[in-house]
């Protein structure tokens, strides 16, 4: 368990006038309070998100604090919250393709908790397959195998 210092004021952001470009996302900073994101050009805050939520997700430590680009990302996992179900089927499935991300995995802890695998198929964005229960093991990007009922234990 990590211990998170105690959250000072919260920062104010003014409100854009217009759909923001990553760089103008960039300079925004971090917020203090919950977790935001840039979904088509709009800054989506939420709150942090729920155990379950937690026990699943594994975070990369940057040194650099740099976001991650597009290019660096061989596959990009969400995990399925209730109030992000419609953005991560969705609006994420598109926007990760158009940026060339060759794969995205959604992993939904509603059980029975299951995997959705989608990878590039060229000019056609996302090739999506069924979902999967139990077990799921693929060799692409990389050899893996995970007991899905076991993220919730």
């Amino acid at each position: 368990m990590i211990a998170l210092p105690e959250p000072g004021p919260a920062r104010k952001w003014e409100i854009p006038d217009h759909l923001l470009t990553i760089e103008e996302y960039a300079a925004l900073g971090e917020t203090d309070t919950g977790f935001t994101e840039l979904v088509e050009g709009r800054v989506v805050m939420s709150p942090g998100p729920k155990p379950g939520h937690n026990l699943v997700m594994l975070e990369r430590v940057r040194e650099d604090k740099d976001m991650i680009r597009a290019e660096e990302v061989a596959v990009e996992i969400e995990i399925v919250s209730p109030g992000s179900k419609h953005t991560d089927y969705h609006v994420k499935h598109d926007e990760y393709a158009d940026a060339g991300i060759p794969h995205y995995w959604i992993v939904d802890i509603t059980e029975p908790v299951s995997l959705v695998a989608r990878h590039q198929a060229g000019e056609f964005g996302y090739l999506d397959a069924s979902a999967v229960t139990g077990t799921f093991a693929t060799d692409v990007p990389f050899p893996v195998k995970i007991d899905l009922d076991a993220l919730l234990d």
